[in-house]
């Protein structure tokens, strides 16, 4: 408690001496000068799938409008700004589910108004202190891997995420807490190379989500409309960043997602320890990016245990969690229109990707290991810009299980950006 009322203390000495007095203006200044506060940004994602799954020899295919994220940012000074994301996923609204602790065994209530979610992902302030020293606090992105920072459609080549990261982790990461962020050039005369760091305590996952086909993905709090706190999660990403999107470096998380459950039907500690390398490269004409990662969860088999008890109501898997997940990826594209005319504004990148991951990459005890859960993908595709703001994607992904089953998956798809 006392270092979070000195970091109070800290952020109101810096940021105390950077209000304005506004008494002198007009109504119309006044006005003019809240509305120069704000900026707005967004993008959205709409695709077509078709699938032939051996697995699932009846998928049909599909239309789904992804996304829509609308991102607010107002500044108050020059010291602090607050940043807001709204995301609209599958072109609906959402569920909220709710626990009455007072009924004989507790009771899960859930009421749905359409399919998909309206969901405020991000609502924070950001004290800017220094370049190579930042405070974050509320609700923020989790900056994991390769994804959390090319999560708009122009910065990724397929129609979604690369499956190791949309697999294995939340799609969408964000969590509630504090953030400490800087940036410190190598050079004092270049902006780059330069060394990036962002230290997290946040709240964690609750591993009452988790399963064999995703590992800890499902354990992302989303389900509940308050989010519990009882274990927080550590998280360091350090980078060497060489040029703008173009870094490498390393994540490591530590939480213990016991605690977050939604009854205390389960008691032993189990740490997820994650850790990854991820590196990306951009040019006018060539993208290339991969991506490694290893995880380690503590007693799995007597939480695969628990977890086959939880009630239907939760909406959760109920299948054996491994005790370690894994798995990789490389990536490369180059623009096609650029050996027709070097200065040519509209781009075609030919893209492929190399993946293997494995949700049950080591089991405990009685846990077995599906085989269906290690995973192979081969994708090749096309992405056109006819500006830099939008793109036209379309990908065939080919893959193959550990069952040598084969899952095939045709896509088509638009993004933007602004």
């Amino acid at each position: 408690m006392r270092k979070i009322l000195s970091l109070f203390a800290l952020l109101f000495y810096l940021t105390s001496h950077a209000q304005t007095d506004s008494t002198t203006l007009s109504k119309k200044e006044k006005l003019s000068n809240i509305f120069s506060k704000f900026d707005i940004s967004g993008y959205g994602v709409v695709n077509y799938y078709n699938f032939d799954w051996e697995t699932l020899p009846d998928k049909r295919d599909a239309v789904d409008p992804e996304r829509f994220n609308l991102y607010l940012k107002y500044h108050f000074n020059s010291f602090i700004e607050l940043k807001t994301e709204i995301e609209f996923e599958h072109g609906g609204v959402g569920a909220a589910m709710e626990f009455d602790p007072l009924e004989e065994f507790g009771e899960y209530d859930e009421s749905i108004s359409k399919g998909g979610e309206v969901i405020l992902e991000q609502i924070n302030l950001l004290f800017k202190i220094k370049s190579y020293f930042n405070i974050r606090m509320g609700k923020m992105r989790i900056y994991m891997g390769n994804a959390a920072d090319l999560d708009r459609p122009i910065n990724y080549f397929t129609a979604y995420r690369p499956e190791v990261e949309n697999t294995i982790l939340p799609l969408g990461w964000y969590e509630t807490g504090l953030e400490l962020s800087g940036t410190i050039p190598l050079s004092k005369e270049k902006q780059f190379p330069a060394f990036q760091y962002k230290a997290y305590l946040v709240t964690g996952i609750d591993n009452s989500g988790f399963s064999s086909l995703n590992f800890i993905r499902k354990g992302y709090q989303k389900r509940f409309e308050m989010i519990n706190a009882d274990n927080l999660a550590y998280i360091l990403r350090l980078d060497l960043v060489f040029k703008e999107k173009s870094y490498f470096g390393f994540n490591y998380y530590a939480g213990n997602g016991t605690g977050n459950r939604p009854k205390k039907d389960y008691t032993l500690a189990s740490w997820l320890h994650l850790a990854d390398l991820h590196f990306n490269y951009k040019s006018d004409h060539w993208r290339l990016s991969a991506y490694a990662l290893l995880a380690h969860l503590q007693n799995s088999e007597a939480l695969s245990a628990a977890n086959r008890n939880l009630s239907n109501n939760l909406d959760v898997k109920r299948t054996p969690v491994a005790k370690m997940a894994a798995g990789a990826y490389i990536e490369g594209g180059y623009n096609l229109l650029h050996l027709a005319k070097k200065d040519m504004k509209h781009k075609l990148f030919l893209f492929g990707r190399a993946e293997w991951y494995d949700s049950m990459f080591r089991t405990a005890g009685q846990v077995t290991d599906n085989p269906r859960y290690s995973r192979q993908v081969y994708t090749l595709g096309f992405n056109y810009f006819p500006i830099k703001e939008i793109v036209i994607k379309t990908h065939y992904a080919y893959r193959l299980l550990g069952t040598k089953e084969t899952e095939k998956t045709f896509s088509l798809g638009f993004g933007f950006s602004f």
